[in-house]
């Protein structure tokens, strides 16, 4: 408003200079003109008036048609100055509204993306999240700063911790009151820890599917690595299998229902990726549930493109999930992936660890123990997990056993397709879990 303040007073006194011009110029010039005719000329005004009009009659004319030129190319610079001088105002108004909306704006935007405690603008990262979940972008993954990650986490406090694994902790993070994510971080600044941060970063940011974790963005601090990861509200499978609960909240439909998640997964991988991927370390601890326990695929570091089946890869996994070819001999292949699926399944069917401490010296394999039990119809109900015994269809049973079976077979050949597997479980979930069986 200051300039208005300038221009309009400006304005309005170059008008009034240029009307008082366009009034007081012409007698000016016409008082000037016969001033010098009545000191020289000592006659009557009618003598002098007749005798100029004899002489030269067209002069006065001339001389007024000369006064109203000049008039009119006064009353033109008049109206072009007033004219630039409305546009020059027009001008400054329009550019002076434009800021004022802008600073506005500018407020608005500031007052929504700080947060009120730290003082840390969270508006960047908020519509980068928001655009992956919603939109589903691919190769697309947020650089998340340092701070943030640390106001989310309250500076990575005890209260928020979720879990922890071999590379680092999971932490509960919160942005704001809708938004909450797991923060991994990784403290291990060895070579192989950085190959698998990177491998991961590489294959999430790629990779969209239901049924496998979402990548949200990735912090790199010092030494320290970290990553975001949309919520899983109920954890993992190991977890609800074998934690606390002891798998009470999970029943045998449920139980189907997860293992078809991790089929569609796994097909995704080995079908539908190009090119297509063997995850290398599927067991139950890296299969999520969220709040509906819908389960997703985790943790894509030691993910590997599928090659031949003589292709050597470096040995990295878990034991107990380990296929035997790729133990003993280095042979990887997406039926290495179907083989710890069928271990998971065995988990989900009998509440069992791969591998059970049997003594300090002694470890027993699952599935070395299960395999007589699970082709034998009168013992496989007994070493069902008791929280789900006699609760299910005897034929559902008998064809969960039958497909476990077929995937831990010690030849890769012998096992089936993770396609047919997926095939095989459908008819045992119930429609409004994602299946086709008609519950009555």
């Amino acid at each position: 408003m200051k300039f208005l303040g300038l221009v309009l007073p400006m304005w309005a006194c170059s008008i009034s200079l240029f009307s008082s011009t366009l009034v007081a110029r012409p007698l000016t010039t016409v008082s000037t003109f016969f001033t010098p005719m009545f000191l020289a000329g000592k006659e009557p005004i009618p003598q002098f008036s007749s005798k100029m009009e004899a002489e030269s009659p067209g002069i006065p004319e001339v001389r007024v048609v000369h006064h109203q030129d000049l008039n009119k190319k006064i009353l033109i610079a008049l109206v072009v100055a007033s004219s630039l001088l409305g546009v020059l105002l027009l001008f400054l108004l329009c550019f002076w509204i434009y800021r004022l909306k802008n600073l506005k704006n500018s407020n608005d935007k500031n007052k929504q993306s700080f947060d009120a405690g730290k003082g840390l603008s969270l508006s960047p990262i908020m519509e980068r999240f928001n655009s992956l979940r919603i939109a589903g972008k691919k190769d697309s993954v947020a650089v998340i700063e340092y701070q943030l990650l640390e106001a989310a986490t309250n500076n990575f406090r005890e209260s928020n911790l979720l879990g922890e694994g071999g590379r680092g902790r999971v932490y509960k993070a919160r942005f704001n009151e809708k938004l909450l994510v797991a923060v991994k971080r990784i403290d291990d600044a060895g070579q192989s820890a950085e190959r698998e941060f990177d491998n991961e970063i590489n294959w999430l940011s790629k990779i969209q599917h239901q049924n496998i974790i979402s990548l949200l963005g990735y912090c790199i601090h010092d030494e320290t690595r970290f990553l975001v990861y949309e919520m899983m509200q109920n954890g993992s499978l190991e977890n609800q299998l074998h934690g606390p609960a002891r798998g009470s909240e999970l029943t045998w439909h449920l139980r189907m229902k997860i293992a078809v998640d991790v089929a569609r997964g796994l097909e995704y991988l080995h079908e539908h990726c190009h090119p297509p991927l063997v995850h290398r370390d599927l067991k139950s601890s890296n299969i999520l549930l969220d709040s509906d326990l819908n389960a997703k695929l985790s943790d894509f570091g030691l993910a590997v493109t599928a090659g031949t089946q003589n292709r050597n890869v470096k040995l990295s996994g878990t034991l107990g999930y380990v296929a035997p070819e790729y133990l003993l001999e280095g042979k990887l292949t997406d039926k290495s992936d179907v083989y710890a699926f069928g271990v998971v399944l065995l988990e989900l069917l009998m509440g069992r660890r791969p591998v059970e401490k049997m003594s300090p010296t002694q470890c027993q394999s699952m599935v070395t123990w299960a395999m007589p039990q699970l082709t034998d119809r009168s013992k496989l109900p007994n070493i069902v997990d008791p929280v789900i015994r006699d609760t299910m269809d005897l034929k559902h049973l008998y064809q969960v056993a039958a497909v476990a079976v077929l995937c831990i077979q010690p030849e890769p050949s012998y096992r089936p397709l993770i396609t047919d597997v997926l095939h095989s479980l459908i008819p045992l979930v119930p429609i409004e879990l994602g299946g086709s069986l008609r519950v009555a």
